[in-house]
């Protein structure tokens, strides 16, 4: 009698183990939403619209950071506060978003991004399972496809961002007033175009390329299959369902906020040589 009481104690208290057991890796198994199973059409229209929101809002110190890289000592700003006053009362609230019609076109990279990341991860799975292996090739072709898109943008980008009234910043001025009465912001981009190609041929959109290369190849390579390592072995917060945390397309910053391939100006600075 004993002995069956005591049997039924410690069936009574491996039962609570068992079910915290299947808890714990329910918690643990984090669903891997694959590119197939994603709803393209949102993913394209909803991660465009987020990630001009968040251009919007930080272009002007993107450009105040530019030219304050850029100027020599303090000749012209004293600081990122007394740059935005400047500018504001020299070129107005347009001052501020000088070459952000062009920067916006990098929101295809990031678009490419994601598409050659799942895309490769696809191809990659056909010669190997291990999402180690399937994650450090598609991340780093992804940055690769990227980079090639994003670098030449900013280039052109960067050199509008210096374009200001009075005294030359960078290496090109465009030719027209830039008061409003001159050339519209398309033409202004068509000149500085013109000019780095007749200064540098076609490597003048590329300066800084194998620089962001190096940088962002291995950031994004090396990120992607901690990520998976992360999903496999790590509970899912309390109260967050897992799918939230499972798809590709979350990364650092989230580009879509900002995926770890995006330079957003960080390459070597075309302007300063």
């Amino acid at each position: 009698m004993a002995r069956g009481m005591s049997e039924d104690s410690e069936l009574a208290v491996q039962e609570p183990d068992r079910r915290s057991l299947g808890t714990m890796e329910n918690k643990r198994n984090i669903q891997i939403i694959e590119w197939e199973h994603l709803d393209k059409k949102k993913f394209y229209v909803f991660g465009v619209a987020m990630t001009m929101m968040i251009r919007v809002s930080v272009y002007p110190f993107t450009l105040i950071r530019t030219r304050l890289q850029v100027q020599k000592g303090k000749s012209l700003y004293h600081g990122t506060f007394d740059a935005f006053v400047k500018i504001l009362r020299a070129d107005g609230v347009a001052g501020l978003y000088r070459g952000f019609l062009v920067n916006t076109f990098t929101l295809i990279s990031g678009q490419c991004y994601v598409t050659t990341y799942e895309l490769t991860r696809k191809f990659v799975a056909d010669y190997s399972q291990s999402n180690t292996v399937k994650s450090l090739v598609a991340g780093g072709s992804a940055s690769l496809v990227a980079q090639s898109i994003t670098v030449p943008i900013d280039v052109v980008s960067q050199h509008l961002m210096m374009q200001r009234k009075g005294e030359k910043m960078g290496r090109f001025q465009v030719r027209g007033n830039l008061e409003g009465q001159g050339l519209i912001a398309f033409g202004q981009t068509k000149d500085i175009i013109r000019q780095i190609l007749r200064a540098d041929g076609l490597r003048g959109f590329y300066r800084g390329y194998v620089a962001s290369l190096l940088t962002y190849i291995p950031n994004s390579a090396v990120w992607w299959p901690f990520y998976h390592f992360y999903a496999a072995v790590s509970p899912v917060p309390s109260g967050v369902p897992s799918h939230c945390l499972s798809s590709h397309l979350w990364a650092p910053g989230c580009s879509h906020c900002l995926h770890p391939h995006q330079s957003h100006g960080c390459h070597q600075n075309p302007c300063a040589g």
